[in-house]
């Protein structure tokens, strides 16, 4: 052992007075070699938690049954406890430090040791005829939380080296939080206190991999102030802040220690709850509200806000999937609110994803914050779509949804499948097919983008001419579309040959298959040339829109050659009235 480390051991010792090996109550056990073994493996840990679980791991050698840690709030006024029983199940309780009946809140506030013949928590009434020592963990004459060790059948002599093990286990405990401090100092919000948006994010990370080795549940809460817009701009900034410091005190007061607090926008809060399922989640959301209703603003009025809740796994699996729905969920109680009046929790776990209220809330979310991950979560959308594929039939507004949602990642293609769709329908119409080719068309036309799902947002927002080998890479979209999403949807096959075949060309110089003339079907004929005419009529990253003149002279130009002749005079005829542009 190192010589520092002897030491240290060697204050430890002395409180035993050389009588140490009579207090194990299980004889086979040497004190030192308890502490030793305590103190090498402590200093290794990173966390309270971790801390915790080795006393409790320790205590259990020494023949305790169940032990207790309680650290207070940032107040001092309420205690955290985290009880693990003899049936290794984890209790989370609350103890008011301002109980002056309460022992272990005596514990605390008095810096003394005592011993109990009684816990007595409703939620583990189990252990109330159980003896017990109670701890209070004590640096420079400050209390810094409470550890309870008992058992049914208990020899106090080993309280001492319980003792012994709680005075380094609080110098290991204070020095964790020392440098919590100094990391998050430059991470905390000046306004709120909270936690930054950087260092909220660290957080959810470092949950969500606990988690995934625990097997455990991570819930995200978004608050969002209703109508801080307006109130800034009748009451001023500082009325707004003084709301959102309101709402920042009123989250921490009814949190938990272990969740985390912080700024998540301009107006939003966010709490992570580790080891909280959607159920906790919920009623921990609508407490909080709750408690936000009761408050009034001086010429404001009462404070409501919206709220929004997701939970790993249930949810979302990955980190920005699950901060997507859960601000999803906090943009649809929004609505509500906007439409009833009232304050609602929407959790994302109830949410119908292809409702219309749903999509477009989820467009904005991608549109204002997570247009990075676009592709990612466009493979989700097509999961969800392909869990359809039972259906005999899929209904129409889900297929809308589907190629919104896909047309949202990029502001320049925003509403495009919806507008190619009607466009391609009035002129299968205009050429007299029969219904059910014009619903196929319609259809086809709603999906024939959606193959984009596997083209990089690097590629498909270039402002400028794409390489040989990037236009290459655009050229597999068709392909992407019909095999990996219709291919698979019985009831959507017979859309293939058009989303594939929507690039061909006339001349035979198109992709992918280099289809000419009567090769090409006349569904893709038709989708190719209203996909062209919204292209030309748009604004796209490289130009500004064209007026509907030039768009028309452009397809007559290649009419025989890009697009078939005849339709492309019958498309011409119909053209103005589907467009208002000058």
């Amino acid at each position: 052992m190192h010589l520092n480390a002897r030491k240290a051991l060697s204050t430890f010792y002395a409180s035993y007075g050389g009588k140490s090996q009579r207090f194990l109550y299980q004889q086979a056990l040497d004190p030192l070699e308890v502490i030793t073994e305590f103190y090498n493996s402590a200093m290794a840990d990173n966390s309270i938690e971790e801390i915790y679980n080795r006393l409790h791991f320790t205590a259990v050698k020494l023949g305790y049954s169940f032990t207790a840690l309680g650290i207070p709030d940032s107040t001092n006024t309420e205690l955290s406890i985290t009880l693990t029983d003899f049936t290794k199940n984890i209790h989370l309780l609350k103890q008011s430090l301002e109980d002056p009946e309460n022992i272990i809140a005596k514990s605390f506030n008095d810096r003394t040791r005592r011993h109990s013949g009684h816990i007595s928590y409703p939620e583990v009434s189990h252990l109330e005829n159980n003896q017990c020592v109670i701890i209070p963990l004590v640096s420079l004459d400050e209390s810094k939380g409470v550890f309870v060790a008992g058992a049914a059948l208990r020899d106090h002599k080993n309280d001492e080296i319980m003792n012994t093990l709680c005075t380094y286990a609080t110098l290991l405990i204070v020095n964790i939080q020392l440098k919590q401090r100094m990391s998050f100092n430059s991470g905390i919000d000046n306004l709120t206190g909270l936690h930054t948006h950087k260092v909220f994010q660290e957080n959810l990370c470092q949950s969500i991999k606990k988690a995934e080795k625990t097997g455990e549940s991570v819930s995200v809460i978004i608050f969002d102030i209703n109508n801080i817009a307006r109130i800034n701009r009748e009451f001023g900034h500082a009325k707004g802040d003084e709301i959102i410091l309101l709402i920042a005190e009123k989250i921490r007061k009814n949190i938990r220690a272990r969740d985390i607090a912080g700024r998540f926008g301009g107006d939003e809060v966010a709490v992570i709850l580790p080891g909280a399922d959607n159920t906790k989640a919920c009623y921990v959301a609508k407490h909080i509200n709750n408690a936000l209703s009761s408050c009034c603003i001086e010429g404001v009025g009462h404070v409501k806000a919206s709220i929004g809740v997701a939970t790993y796994p249930e949810c979302a699996k990955e980190q920005e999937k699950l901060l997507i729905l859960a601000e999803q969920a906090m943009l649809i109680s929004k609505h509500d609110s906007h439409k009833n009046g009232m304050a609602a929790v929407v959790s994302a776990q109830d949410m119908n994803f292809w409702n219309k209220i749903a999509l477009d809330t989820l467009a904005r979310v991608i549109a204002k914050r997570h247009s990075q991950w676009g592709v990612n979560f466009e493979d989700e959308l097509v999961k969800r779509f392909l869990k359809s594929k039972k259906m005999p039939k899929i209904p129409l507004d889900v297929v809308s949804s589907l190629a919104g949602a896909i047309d949202a990642k990029d502001t320049y293609t925003r509403g495009h499948s919806q507008a190619v769709s009607m466009y391609a329908e009035a002129l299968a119409r205009a050429i007299n097919l029969p219904e059910k080719t014009v619903q196929r068309i319609k259809l086809a036309a709603l999906l024939h983008d959606v193959g984009k799902i596997g083209i990089t947002e690097s590629i498909l927002r270039k402002p400028g001419a794409l390489t040989d080998h990037e236009w290459e890479i655009m050229k597999q979209h068709p392909v992407i579309g019909a095999k990996k999403v219709l291919e698979p949807i019985k009831s959507l096959k017979d859309l293939i040959p058009i989303v594939k075949h929507h690039h061909e060309r006339i001349d035979g110089c198109g992709y992918p298959d280099r289809l000419k003339d009567d090769e090409i079907p006349v569904g893709a004929k038709i989708v190719a040339i209203a996909d062209a005419f919204h292209a030309l009529i748009s604004h796209r990253p490289y130009r500004k829109s064209l007026t509907l003149d030039r768009s028309i002279e452009i397809l007559r130009s290649g009419a025989g050659t890009q697009w078939d002749g005849e339709l492309v005079r019958k498309f011409v005829t119909i053209a103005p009235s589907l467009c208002t542009k000058p």
